[in-house]
């Protein structure tokens, strides 16, 4: 079973946050602040933090730093109030996955510890499956019923972000600056074109759609 260790010192969102997760499947326990969060993390072992940012003792930002530093995989979620940008870089900059600004949903929230969670097993695993599709980073290589596609670095490296990240969607500046780094002649017409490509290479994949975003970009539907 997946545990989660939810840092907060608002005692009884503490409380319905744990009873929350718990009832989705998952095991999770509080802990009143930073400092408590990491004597936890010594005597057990969590597969996710979810995290206030302003508590007492150590806060939000130290605790991610602290975790960072002993596991550079660890999922976090930042649950604050704070919805400055200046707060919101300096988590993402500390290497935290999420940040939700309070009040939040509760399914919301369960929607993006799953979202969080599968993205870090993509990541353990370096392998991915979507329908009869099977990408294998270590290999570089997609296969759809047991028969590789003829995809090329590129083509492999963008189906494998966007299917990493279903339903979000990746600007064709974004795509252009991830997947072509500093190559110049590459043009938004220049990710249209793979786009085209790549739809043709995996027609025959089940389980996704690659859909155009009128006006922006481009994203994975699961279907």
């Amino acid at each position: 079973m997946v545990r989660i260790l939810v840092a907060e010192d608002d005692a009884s969102l503490n409380k319905l946050v744990c009873g929350y997760l718990n009832a989705h499947g998952y095991e999770a326990a509080g802990a009143a602040d930073g400092h408590a969060a990491l004597e936890k993390m010594e005597t057990a072992h969590y597969d996710m933090l979810i995290s206030d940012i302003m508590m007492p003792v150590m806060d939000g930002f130290a605790l991610a730093e602290a975790v960072r530093a002993a596991d550079k995989n660890m999922p976090i979620l930042f649950l604050t109030a704070r919805e400055d940008i200046a707060s919101k870089q300096r988590g993402y900059d500390l290497g935290i996955d999420e940040y939700i600004v309070k009040p939040f949903d509760l399914d919301e929230l369960l929607l993006r510890v799953r979202a969080i969670l599968r993205r870090a097993r993509i990541r353990s695993e370096r392998r991915l499956t979507v329908g009869n599709l099977v990408m294998d980073a270590d290999e570089h290589c997609a296969y759809a019923d047991g028969e590789a596609l003829p995809l090329t670095v590129r083509e492999f490296n963008i189906l494998y972000g966007l299917l990493s990240y279903p339903k979000k969607t990746f600007t064709r500046a974004q795509l252009m600056e991830q997947f072509w780094d500093y190559d110049s002649s590459a043009t938004s017409r220049t990710v249209d074109v793979y786009m085209v490509k790549l739809r043709e290479k995996t027609a025959r994949c089940t389980g996704f759609e690659i859909v155009t975003v009128y006006g922006l970009g481009y994203k994975a539907v699961l279907k």
